[in-house]
């Protein structure tokens, strides 16, 4: 791989007008000013998501912006390509975003633009690698400083159980139960990932402030990726918003430092592909 949580509890309403969001917005961003590494979550393919990650990083200006997006082999190309002052086209062909089985650019491409001055750095790790982690585990595949981030211990029965539930969930209850363990195994290895490449951002942006861009899911300080930087070095300070679509429960809100709600876009059943009922 590469060589005080503040105490805050904000739910963005569901409907809002425009000055209202960009309010919001503000209140997040400066509840997260004092952290070293902020991590932005979104439901991927909701745009007022994307619109308010890009609000925060204009308000943050942050030296260091790590996407989940993008793999670690594209990021010096992409800061070439920024620094040259390439459009937006030009950064989605050298990423091959098109091929990338992400959501439409334009609802990226806001948020790099949201702070010119910030270095790119790719969080994602490369498809084979992931499937590899389902297979063999996410220590193996990961390598050296496994042990950095806990992957070398196996989780407790308990939480194993309950991180298999939560991917049952994830997948419309449409996996088969032996396939459950592994797809926690890729998490972790994708969440250590994630950790390993903000914390390289951080000390290469000299301390920070570095922003995260991913997914809710990877955004949980009790299971996502600030919970292992906290494993890798303790003393780092993560803030953490979940952006999600409905109301979260007590327990959901206690593993974000902040909660945005915002109303989901129109779009087919994510569980048609899995043959299981929406929900």
């Amino acid at each position: 791989m590469r060589r005080v949580l503040l105490a805050v509890s904000l739910v963005v309403p569901a409907i809002g007008t425009a000055s209202d969001g960009a309010a919001q917005s503000a209140e997040i961003a400066e509840a997260a000013r004092s952290a070293e590494i902020v991590v932005l979550g979104e439901i991927h393919d909701n745009p007022d998501h994307h619109r308010t990650q890009a609000e925060i990083v204009a308000a943050l200006q942050p030296a260091a912006l790590v996407f989940e997006m993008i793999p670690q082999q594209f990021e010096d190309e992409v800061n070439r390509l920024r620094a040259a002052g390439a459009s937006r086209d030009q950064i989605a062909e050298a990423l091959d975003w098109d091929d990338s089985g992400w959501p439409d650019f334009d609802m990226y491409a806001p948020i790099m633009e949201a702070a010119p001055e910030a270095r790119i750095f790719g969080g994602g790790q490369p498809t084979a690698e992931v499937r590899r982690a389902m297979l063999e585990g996410a220590a193996g595949v990961f390598g050296p400083d496994a042990e950095k981030y806990g992957l070398d211990q196996p989780l407790p029965p308990e939480e194993m159980a309950a991180r298999e539930a939560l991917m049952r969930a994830a997948h419309c209850d449409g996996v088969p139960a032996e396939m459950l363990p592994g797809l926690v195994e890729a998490q972790r290895f994708r969440d250590a990932g994630l950790a390993d490449a903000a914390l390289w951002a951080r000390t290469m942006a000299g301390g920070g402030p570095v922003v995260v861009i991913a997914g809710t899911g990877h955004a949980d300080k009790h299971r996502g990726m600030p919970a292992l930087v906290a494993v890798a070095e303790p003393g780092v300070r993560v803030f953490a918003l979940a952006q999600v679509e409905s109301e979260p429960d007590a327990a959901e809100s206690d593993a974000f430092d902040a909660v945005a709600v915002a109303a989901p876009p129109d779009r087919d059943d994510p569980c048609a592909a899995f043959g299981a009922p929406g929900g």
